[in-house]
């Protein structure tokens, strides 16, 4: 495992492929926080207000066992860039040396560490999005439920990018050796709805979600079974599922023309969701 996200990591430093993986935004400024021990990696828009910035968690995939925020920078930036947003990405602790919840309670913390230092981030600890691709999206939703349950902090919208919601006898090529280094052990631990937000008792009260599939992508029904139960639930709901895509495409802007789309549809719902409200 240690061994995969070297490699990883060397192919997305290789400049020479940054045709493939996208670079930061030249309209962005990137700079190093720590939430404690958690490395961030904080995207700040040049120019415009120093202050008052919406803000945007952004969690990374890679199955909870590899990835970093790297991997999700050409995203990221221009999500700063186009939206004036403050986007947060953090690198939480990987399974299997760090199993669940590590990462839920990873990424809870930098959420409520970036409400606490709004000021110093130049944000606005009440226009907040959560967003995540693949298991990020599963994180994101994680953290939306878990805030309406504990009061807070307010989350604006959830952005999905083809997240897993329900891992119990999660199946297919690579997928069950991640489920088992994710949980460990104790199989039965998929059932907890922080593992498998699906499996909330109820999805009521949620913020409004952008959830973004592929035609071609293995996990698309967990997409659409996810959407489906936040419209049982009340909740406002936008689904894109473009046709020749497959899994991660967000993270690869040199290959896949889907992920200019889905970058305007994400930009779109964020204008809205992160818009200042007048008392």
């Amino acid at each position: 495992m240690v061994d995969l996200r070297e490699r990883r990591a060397a192919l997305l430093a290789d400049r020479r492929l940054t045709w493939v993986f996208g670079a930061d935004d030249p309209g962005v400024e990137v700079r190093e926080a720590w939430a404690g021990e958690i490395r961030l990696r904080v995207h700040v828009p040049r120019g415009g207000a120093a202050s008052g910035r919406p803000l945007v968690l952004a969690l990374h995939g890679g199955g909870w066992c590899w990835g970093s925020p790297e991997q999700s920078r050409w995203m990221a930036g221009r999500i700063a860039a186009r939206t004036g947003a403050v986007v947060v990405a953090p690198a939480y602790r990987l399974a299997p040396e760090h199993p669940y919840p590590a990462a839920v309670e990873d990424c809870w913390a930098v959420l409520r560490w970036a409400v606490v230092h709004a000021d110093d981030l130049g944000a606005d600890a009440d226009r907040i999005v959560v967003l995540g691709d693949s298991a990020g999206g599963t994180l994101a939703a994680v953290l939306a439920l878990r805030a309406r349950d504990e009061g807070g902090p307010p989350i604006r919208g959830q952005v999905l990018f083809y997240p897993l919601v329900d891992l119990v006898g999660l199946h297919g090529p690579g997928l069950a050796g991640i489920l088992e280094h994710y949980v460990g052990p104790d199989l039965s631990r998929a059932e907890e709805w922080a593992v498998s937000p699906l499996r909330a008792a109820s999805h009521a009260d949620l913020p409004p979600a952008l959830i973004l599939t592929a035609r071609f992508d293995p996990l698309r029904p967990h997409a659409e079974r996810y959407a489906a139960a936040l419209r049982t639930a009340g909740v406002g709901v936008a689904v894109h599922c473009p046709t020749f895509a497959t899994h991660a495409y967000l993270t690869l802007p040199g290959i896949s023309p889907a992920s200019r789309g889905g970058l305007d549809r994400t930009v779109n719902f964020l204008d809205h969701a992160l818009a200042p409200r007048h008392r």
